[in-house]
């Protein structure tokens, strides 16, 4: 068989592939050498060699969209190469995603590199498409796996299934990963982060086979925060003394915003009065005690009154307690609608006894409510019931309130009220 000389060889080489590339990482340039079909297009001459990197892989699969500039820290770590590489890339041109296959050449000990780019056939594309498919419930799951050996120091089998389905070049230590990817977390998160991925933590707590995880907010590769389950897991083998640990961050941002909001939605309903929806003794008591506390604190001006229907005993033995039940809720409606635009939290204390803080109000804001709401109230025809008055005791909390005095202060206001004839405020 004849020799074949390597300049030979790379021509034939160029005469059939889509393009080839030649990137120098040490001066961080690439030149292409050939350029045909998609790539002629595609693929610049020249340019720097960490572009050339974001451009092929480095960037969201089937939208070619650049991932957010945090992340493009790993670049450098992902763009060395010790040894042949090969992987096939998704890449977006003309509003179509083309399936290349890529293989990297590495020109021992100078920083240089041959890409050897083609772009798969019709049916190589479609078992490609195919393959993807299967994996997208993955892809949903895991954002990123890897292995990480603490003894040697390194990590391998990168897996960012937002720019790929296969496991990416990695050239990055264990301890620099760790504090490359804090600066991703939630500022609140990252101590926990910090604490539960040191390199002593892991060795003492995990024992060979021993999970752990935890949940954190993350931001992603859109740059948005998200809810993610971070999972350690200690590989089980033969020897005591491994240290190799499996990493994997699980997305869970949609089913924690869910549970959360269901939270939200279980705690309003434990906080509230089911029948008129205001905030129910305990909640307001609380509301109570917590003014009580900030004006010890810093002075804020707060007021509280306590409201009572007049005689409305005689609307539940008259009218029934069907039309007593809808006479509170129309009543709740009308302090919604005098308090609105305050800051106030309204709840119910019992029966027809109602009670309301209104913070960052002087006595003088406080009086002209307490009267808007009495006027109101009076001029108010109640379905089946017609007109009805209330009585209302006002006062401000002082910094040397606790609880029993400002309350026995302001129900005070309330007994005063009604003593001197009732549909009336009174301040103490």
């Amino acid at each position: 068989m004849e020799a074949v000389s390597f300049e030979q060889a790379l021509g034939f080489l160029g005469e059939t592939v889509g393009a080839l590339v030649v990137a120098d990482q040490k001066t961080n340039e690439y030149r292409s050498v050939v350029r045909r079909g998609l790539f002629a297009d595609y693929l610049d001459e020249e340019g720097k060699y960490e572009d050339l990197v974001q451009k092929l892989w480095f960037h969201f699969g089937d939208t070619g969209e650049e991932i957010t500039d945090q992340y493009k820290v790993f670049i450098p770590n992902l763009s060395t190469f010790v040894g042949r590489y090969s992987k096939r890339v998704r890449i977006l041109f003309q509003d179509v995603v083309h399936i290349v296959q890529m293989t990297i050449h590495p020109v021992k000990d100078t920083g240089r590199y041959l890409f050897v780019l083609d772009e798969l056939d019709e049916s190589e594309s479609v078992d490609e498409a195919a393959t993807q498919k299967k994996v997208s419930t993955i892809q949903n799951i895991y954002l990123f796996s890897m292995y990480f050996d603490l003894g040697r120091n390194t990590t391998s089998s990168l897996s960012l299934t937002e720019v790929s389905n296969e496991t990416m070049n990695s050239q990055i230590s264990y301890t620099d990963w760790r504090m490359m990817i804090v600066n991703m977390m939630w500022d609140t998160d990252q101590d926990e982060f910090l604490r539960r991925s040191d390199p002593a933590y892991l060795r003492e707590n995990f024992t060979p086979g021993k999970t752990e995880s935890f949940d954190v907010q993350m931001k992603n590769l859109a740059g948005e925060y998200i809810w993610v389950k971070l999972i350690f897991s200690r590989v089980e083998t033969s020897n005591a003394d491994d240290y190799r640990f499996v990493y994997m961050v699980q997305n869970i941002h949609e089913t924690t915003v869910d549970t959360m909001a269901a939270l939200k939605r279980y705690e309003e309903l434990a906080s509230r009065d089911p029948m008129t929806s205001v905030f129910n003794h305990g909640r307001i008591e609380t509301e109570i005690c917590n003014a009580i506390e900030q004006c010890r604190k810093d002075g804020s001006q707060v007021a509280m009154m306590m409201l009572d229907l007049d005689h409305f005993k005689q609307v539940n033995d008259q009218y029934g307690h069907a039309i007593g039940d809808a006479t509170l809720v129309h009543f709740t409606e009308i302090l919604r609608e005098v308090f609105e635009g305050c800051k106030a939290a309204v709840g119910r204390w019992g029966g027809e006894e109602f009670v309301a803080l209104c913070y960052d109000t002087d006595r003088e804001g406080i009086e002209t409510l307490a009267e808007q709401i009495r006027s109101e109230v009076e001029q108010t025809d109640f379905t089946g019931v017609g007109r009805i008055t209330c009585s209302i005791g006002v006062t401000m909390l002082r910094r040397e309130d606790a609880f029993d005095s400002a309350f026995e202060r302001m129900d005070g206001a309330l007994y005063d009220a009604k003593e001197h004839g009732r549909n009336r405020v009174s301040f103490a």
